[in-house]
């Protein structure tokens, strides 16, 4: 189907992006795929790749393609509008912006509880250092980002200098663990099996609760919005999925060679005990670098997000990045204080991440639809709109489920 953008899109750009520009659409790619990567993500692609084996590829490529359709949506309407998510939701229907923003905070506060946890546990493991006191330590690195006098350029260097480490460090232990790739190359075509199971949560993992704001927010923060950038928008978000895909392929492939070894990994840690097995006590610490890296970009993005939904573009950047910095305050002391997050917390946080996505997903794609006012006048590809609507049919099975899970606790 043809895809009837406008001239704007297919105009030449007036002016090359500068160097700084440049940065901050690789800063919004890099935060929206690092704050998906976090001790979640690491838990759930060695569980699948445990119980599926070298079927779980087939999952991967499946989820890839679905978190593409929603993110190149989510990315497109924000970034041509200039308004996030919650304004917008605002402007289509008084109040449904309030709720969104209110999930969103909840969820993400109690998952950045978490994510200090997981800064603790990597530090632990590659220096052995007390949980508390490196979950401390971390969270004040991450407010001495956002009170740097440059937060934004701190900001956009960080997430995309640990996103690289955690691929590099990943690739390495890939690579010594030899797994059979020939055999996961066969099932992305033909999977021995296919569980669907696997395939909605690493989805919901991937683009559910503020991770899928995370990117486009930063986008708007950059100054790259309007549809004279829907090409650098597109671009950006369709590169943000593939560099998730790319560091949860390359799990993938460290735990199917380890596993496919014979090798049983402890039930307490069994992603750290897949690179021990693979690299010996050097596997171990390098699992600790990768584990604290996702952790911190996740602590950072979980805040930055978080506090993008509690203010508003009219908001002062200093006032939002001390905001910010409160609110990675409160969840370190938290964390301290409890020393680990109640598992009840993390479901219930887990709900409200599996509702936000249909009710955000289902506003932005009637702006995209039916509000053309709210995108100065830009027509959406339908073909786009097509496969947006198609991928929020399964947002609301991930958000029964999640109901489901509400019911349990």
């Amino acid at each position: 189907m043809e895809d009837k953008t406008t001239a704007v899109e297919a105009a030449p750009r007036q002016a090359p992006p500068s160097a700084q520009g440049r940065t901050a659409l690789l800063g919004a790619m890099f935060l929206m795929a690092t704050s998906a990567i976090g001790p979640g993500f690491i838990t759930q692609t060695t569980g699948f790749t445990v119980k599926l084996g070298v079927a779980f590829a087939f999952a991967i490529v499946v989820s890839i393609l679905v978190d593409i359709a929603v993110q190149m949506n989510v990315w497109r309407v924000i970034g041509v509008s200039g308004q996030r998510a919650h304004e917008l939701g605002n402007a289509v229907l008084p109040g449904i912006g309030y709720l969104l923003a209110g999930l969103v905070v909840l969820g993400g506060l109690v998952f950045n509880i978490g994510n200090v946890a997981g800064t603790g546990l990597g530090t632990n493991a590659m220096f052995g250092l007390d949980p508390r006191i490196g979950g401390a330590l971390s969270a004040a690195l991450a407010i001495g980002i956002f009170l740097s006098k440059k937060a934004g350029v701190a900001l956009d260097r960080v997430v995309i200098l640990l996103g690289l480490v955690m691929i590099v460090a990943t690739l390495v232990i890939a690579v010594t663990s030899a797994p059979p790739v020939g055999d996961a190359l066969v099932n992305v075509v033909l999977p021995e099996t296919f569980d669907f199971v696997a395939v909605t949560t690493i989805i919901g993992g991937t683009v559910g609760g503020y991770i899928t704001y995370a990117g486009a927010h930063r986008l708007l923060d950059s100054g790259t919005t309007g549809p004279e950038n829907v090409r650098d928008i597109t671009r950006s978000s369709v590169v943000g999925i593939l560099v998730t895909g790319v560091m949860r392929v390359l799990l993938f492939l460290a735990i199917l060679g380890v596993v496919a070894g014979g090798v049983t990994l402890a039930t307490d840690d069994p992603a750290g005990s897949a690179f021990q097995a693979a690299a010996g006590d050097i596997g171990l610490r390098v699992f600790g670098l990768i584990l604290w890296a996702a952790a911190i970009t996740s602590v950072i993005g979980a805040a930055y997000t978080s506090v993008s939904f509690m203010t508003s573009s009219r908001t002062s950047e200093r006032r939002r990045n001390l905001i910010t910095v409160g609110f990675i305050a409160v969840t370190a002391a938290i964390f301290v204080a409890i020393q680990e997050t109640p598992v009840t917390l993390l479901v219930f946080a887990g709900t409200f991440n599996g509702l936000i996505l249909p009710i955000g997903f289902g506003v932005l794609l009637w702006v995209a639809w039916r509000r053309r006012d709210l995108l100065g006048g830009y027509q959406y590809p339908v073909w786009l709109l097509v496969i947006g609507v198609l991928a929020w049919l399964l947002t609301l099975y991930l958000g029964y489920n999640a109901l489901l899970a509400l019911g349990d606790l």
